[in-house]
């Protein structure tokens, strides 16, 4: 799938997914994919754990409690260390992002399907570290988000972009495009 039409086609899925497995190959791709995104001062604060075990697949999908995501056939968890960066900035959460969509366009181009999974990941009831702790992440180690990876089992509801015209310009804020 080329790149423009990978962006065009990537989107959030939440169904229920097929249990065809994924291939280590695609799953190292969308590994490196990810990892070649860009990082704040070069510090490479994202790490990945790719799972493509059924039963580990399932209990990191079960801890969501979300039934949809323990029935994909593989899952890959971003990882990351907050850093000083640059004088007392970090630069971690923008790292994991630009790593999260590199690996999404790269599971899209690949025919599979995803979603970001990361608020019932980050929230107050601390699911990445029982996560993390399951796939022995050390303690200084965050687990920040969750990516299940598989073909969907059926179509997913794509919502809708509002107007081009209302969120982007040129030469300024506002500004018609002609």
């Amino acid at each position: 799938m080329e790149l423009f039409e990978a962006i065009q086609n990537r989107y959030s899925y939440r169904g229920m997914f097929g249990q065809q497995p994924v291939p280590r190959e695609h799953l190292r791709d969308i590994l490196e994919a990810a990892l070649a995104a860009p990082s704040g001062c070069n510090k490479q604060t994202t790490s990945l754990i790719a799972v493509d075990d059924p039963a580990l697949v399932a209990r990191l999908g079960e801890m969501l409690e979300k039934p949809n995501f323990a029935s994909a056939p593989a899952a890959i968890c971003v990882l990351t260390q907050p850093v000083i960066a640059y004088r007392d900035r970090t630069y971690y959460k923008q790292d994991y992002a630009a790593a999260i969509e590199n690996a999404l366009l790269a599971i899209t181009a690949l025919g599979y399907a995803s979603c970001w999974v990361e608020g019932h990941i980050t929230d107050e009831d601390h699911i990445g570290r029982k996560m993390a702790d399951l796939l022995n992440v050390p303690q200084d180690v965050e687990l920040v988000a969750y990516l299940p990876v598989g073909l969907p089992a059926g179509d997913g509801p794509r919502v809708a972009k509002k107007p081009f015209e209302t969120r982007a310009w040129f030469n300024g804020y506002g500004n018609t495009v002609q």
